[in-house]
């Protein structure tokens, strides 16, 4: 079973696994945790993290992915968060960049950071077909493992 945690993309990656027919079948739920204290409430992503490393982060997209399995009955899961745009950027995180964490109920988790171009649904398009991408890649990498 998958569980979503998302961001930026506002529940698009659940969307998209949900436009799938039979998706109930493997796809658990979908946590969108937009602000810092939903990302605390709901998926116990640390105050301590946000603080230090921001909700555009390796360790927040970590902290997610451990909290949408923690509370779901899923067996792999993953985040995205990032600055989709047009405002909101920064030197060192510019819009566009947006970080990504899958993991599995054993604790192998995998984070990776992109800076996507273009316009805020062009980012956030982007970063759906990334997410889901890297369940693909998690979970062949899985099979070939076990």
């Amino acid at each position: 079973m998958l569980a979503t945690a998302e961001s930026c993309t506002g529940g698009g990656v659940a969307q998209a696994v949900t436009d799938i027919a039979g998706s109930s079948a493997w796809f658990e739920r979908g946590f969108v945790t937009y602000s810092n204290l939903s990302k605390q409430q709901m998926l116990s992503v640390a105050e301590a993290t946000l603080v230090a490393h921001g909700a555009v982060s390796e360790a927040v997209v970590r902290e997610m992915v451990s909290g949408a399995l923690t509370h779901s009955t899923a067996q792999i899961a993953l985040a995205v968060s990032g600055i989709a745009g047009p405002d909101g950027g920064t030197l060192d995180k510019p819009v566009g960049t947006v970080w990504f964490a899958w993991g599995i109920t054993s604790g192998a988790c995998v984070a990776r950071c992109y800076v996507l171009a273009g316009n805020r649904a062009q980012v956030r398009q982007q970063a759906v077909d990334i997410a889901l991408q890297g369940i693909l890649e998690l979970l062949a990498s899985h099979t070939e493992s076990a």
